[in-house]
């Protein structure tokens, strides 16, 4: 019998997990069937529990529903619990369970990917919203050895630290946390007071979809071995523009957190998996084709 999942979202068409995760089950044997659930503003969980009692097994949840999906759900994992907001659901004897996968996405992405190790680096997040929240545990689990938080309201970059500052570390990544406390490895900073000296500089702001200039120092920019949005586009987002022409050494989009953060929703729903590397060069492909 073949097993019903969907990503549920408000837009949802533009939606790219549909050609994802089927290229999954085709690599890895799994016998699934993958849509588009577009749920009404005022109508996420109806849409949700109707799905789930015609049988359905698991959905990925997008804007603007995760915050939604994480009050609804009662069984979470540790990193949903976290970043207080669930993308991954999945339905089994035991009820309703949720995970996000967003920030073991990103970090895959970074070490896997592009072949930067994230343990004992200096980390700027720009942003301090949901995108910003999602990611900060893996970060930390990864073992960063400073993590800096910079958002143009200071007092959330703050409220941010607090949060995650007397957290303890995932258990799966523990043993490559440097022993530092995380109060000692986290910080906020403003945006005027940033200066170089960072290895990875991550944008979870809103301005890949803006497409507005941050306000960072060319020279934050150009001491930095990547510069990463976790936004993704046909062409350079506003951010890796800004960052490319500073002199960043390397520069990335979301695409590849896009692919591994589907991953690691299948593996919570099919026990398996797959490999990333040949959907992400589909996927970029599709782009390339889209702006020729």
């Amino acid at each position: 019998m073949t097993d019903r999942y969907a990503v549920v979202g408000n837009p949802v068409a533009h939606s790219r997990s549909p050609s994802i995760h089927s290229r999954f089950a085709r690599q890895t044997g799994q016998d699934i069937e993958y849509g588009r659930l577009l749920a009404p503003l005022d109508g996420f969980v109806a849409t949700v529990e109707r799905f789930r009692d015609e049988g359905g097994r698991g959905l990925n949840v997008t804007v603007p529903f995760k915050l939604e999906a994480f009050a609804w759900v009662r069984r979470r994992s540790p990193r949903a619990q976290g970043a207080g907001a669930v993308n991954t659901l999945r339905f089994d004897r035991d009820g309703t369970f949720g995970d996000n996968t967003d920030g073991a996405g990103l970090v895959r992405d970074i070490e896997s990917r592009l072949g930067l190790a994230l343990s004992g680096r200096s980390v700027l997040v720009l942003g301090a919203g949901g995108a910003a929240r999602g990611v900060l545990g893996p970060l930390l689990d990864a073992g960063v050895a400073r993590l800096t938080i910079t958002n143009r309201t200071p007092a959330k970059a703050a409220g941010l630290v607090d949060a995650f500052a007397g957290r303890a570390p995932d258990e799966a990544r523990s043993g490559e946390a440097p022993t530092a406390p995380l109060r000692a490895r986290l910080r906020a900073c403003e945006f005027a007071l940033l200066e170089a000296g960072f290895d990875v500089v991550v944008n979870a702001t809103s301005s890949g979809i803006s497409g507005a200039r941050l306000p960072v120092a060319d020279a934050v920019f150009a001491a930095a071995a990547l510069a990463y949005d976790m936004f993704y586009a046909p062409r350079d987002t506003a951010f890796v523009a800004q960052a490319r022409a500073a002199g960043c050494a390397r520069v990335s989009d979301g695409l590849g957190m896009l692919v591994e953060q589907a991953a690691e929703s299948f593996l919570v729903w099919r026990g398996v998996r797959p490999l990333t590397a040949p959907v992400y060069e589909a996927l970029r492909a599709e782009l390339a084709a889209e702006t020729a």
